[in-house]
């Protein structure tokens, strides 16, 4: 093991926090119990843990300063920091989007000359000019929403998850989505990798997998084995084992976590019983 600490910067408050600190605890980590803490060793791990801004992460990442960051894809791509995007961590999920006043005809070819507000002015800039569209950015922090009722801005362009804000604002979505946005874990560009890096992205992935399927048990009479089994066939196939009663068997398979349910019925009808469903918290396979 080595004697320097693996730095990670996980985000200290916002829609990102609590996921991603309950995905590293999945992970086997150690997180912050106080939220006032600002930092964290996992002793057992060799790793650091900073709790910052989720709009900071990609700038530290980039200079260097840490070894690796969790953040959001637009939140890196509107920092310009020198930092890449290594994993998506299947959180967080969102997209970058524009609204208008309702009924007004808005279309993207109408955006040239317009005032646009956004909290995210590096991101919108270079789409802009991969466009050719001339436009006036109007930065905010935050609620952007308000921004054309108040006359600061013709159109915004913000993150949406469901657009309820939005509607709530007399405002309606047009055009494709700029970008498409989710938790991603980012490291320095150009750098060499850290020690700990590829233990950190496998035990990620595990928590992936986990989230996608769940373990089903189940009993089977030997006679109704190769019909279940053709349903459920798992990744490497299912694990058989003898029960107590004679002729009938113990079934251990690993299914896709969508249509798990359908799957029980399927199963139940070609004698299946017993069938147990149950979470896990981490899967490498």
């Amino acid at each position: 093991m080595t004697d320097r600490l693996l730095k990670i910067a996980v985000p200290n408050k916002g829609a990102l926090a609590e996921a991603a600190a309950d995905m590293l605890r999945s992970a086997g980590y150690r997180q912050r119990t106080d939220p006032k803490d600002l930092t964290l060793i996992d002793v057992d791990h060799n790793v650091e843990f900073y709790y910052l801004r989720p709009r900071d992460i990609a700038v530290y990442v980039g200079a260097g300063h840490l070894d690796l960051g969790i953040t959001g894809r637009d939140m890196l791509l509107d920092s310009e920091a020198q930092a890449d995007e290594i994993m998506s961590l299947g959180f967080g999920g969102s997209h970058f989007r524009f609204a208008a006043p309702q009924g007004q005809g808005n279309t993207v070819s109408n955006l040239s000359g317009k005032r646009i507000a956004t909290s995210y002015p590096g991101l919108l800039q270079v789409w802009l000019d991969a466009q050719g569209i001339e436009a006036t950015l109007v930065k905010l922090d935050g609620a952007v929403e308000s921004a054309i009722r108040l006359g600061v801005a013709d159109v915004v362009a913000d993150v949406v998850d469901t657009g309820t804000t939005l509607r709530r604002a007399g405002l309606e979505m047009f055009g494709d989505s700029i970008c498409s946005s989710e938790a991603i874990l980012i490291r320095r560009r150009g750098g060499d990798d850290p020690a700990g890096m590829d233990g950190l992205r496998t035990r990620l992935g595990s928590v992936l997998v986990a989230n996608n399927y769940l373990m089903m048990d189940y009993n089977v009479a030997e006679g109704d084995l190769a019909a279940t089994t053709a349903l459920a066939s798992g990744v490497n196939g299912p694990t058989v084992s003898q029960l107590a009663k004679n002729g009938w068997l113990a079934v251990r398979v690993l299914v896709p976590r969508k249509g798990a349910h359908l799957l029980m019925d399927r199963l139940f009808e070609a004698g299946a019983r017993g069938i147990l469903l149950t979470e896990l918290t981490a899967c490498l396979l």
